[in-house]
């Protein structure tokens, strides 16, 4: 799809097609639509980071809640999105044992009780084992850390997103 295209949609198109690029949360789409128009992809990434930064920490927080857990119950339920099922499965996270299962599940809950806001991890970059090692790390960040890497890593993924939507190479973040 070219820029062009992305120009002239419709409000209810923009919304469709880009809804998910930050998970669950097709109300960024929205605002960023009324900014049309974009110069590029670039601009268009910009656009969508520029709405997360600007928000109140409660609502960047509320951005990471939208995620779900990594190898979590959406995961084994079948119920993620399909943006997030790709992406758990590039990590392998979908193959992944009875006990690292169980671990993984111990580390997300650990996470969750001390940030209040799931482990978010572009996961298609790494394999299950970076995934596990990763949240093991930041698990001992200071919050204030946390939150800036958490939302740079939901940044990460919704240009990952951005250029599946647009065909562009995505290995040029």
């Amino acid at each position: 799809m070219d820029m062009d295209k992305v120009n002239s949609m419709d409000f209810g198109d923009f919304v469709e097609v880009f809804g998910n690029v930050i998970e669950r949360c097709p109300l960024i789409a929205a605002a960023v639509w009324s900014q049309r128009p974009f110069s590029d992809l670039e601009d268009l990434e910009a656009r969508f980071c520029a709405f997360i930064d600007v928000l109140p920490q409660s609502g960047q927080e509320g951005i990471l809640r939208c995620h779900p857990d990594l190898a979590g119950r959406q995961l084994q339920r079948g119920t993620l999105t399909a943006e997030s099922q790709r992406e758990q499965s590039a990590a392998g996270l979908q193959g992944l044992g009875a006990e690292e299962r169980r671990r993984l599940a111990e580390l997300n809950a650990q996470y969750r009780a001390r940030f209040g806001f799931p482990f978010v991890l572009a996961a298609r970059l790494r394999d299950s084992a970076a995934v596990m090692s990763e949240l093991a790390r930041r698990l001992h960040c200071p919050p204030a850390q946390e939150l800036r890497t958490a939302l740079g890593e939901v940044k990460t993924i919704g240009r990952l997103r951005l250029r599946d939507l647009l065909g562009a190479d995505p290995a040029r973040l």
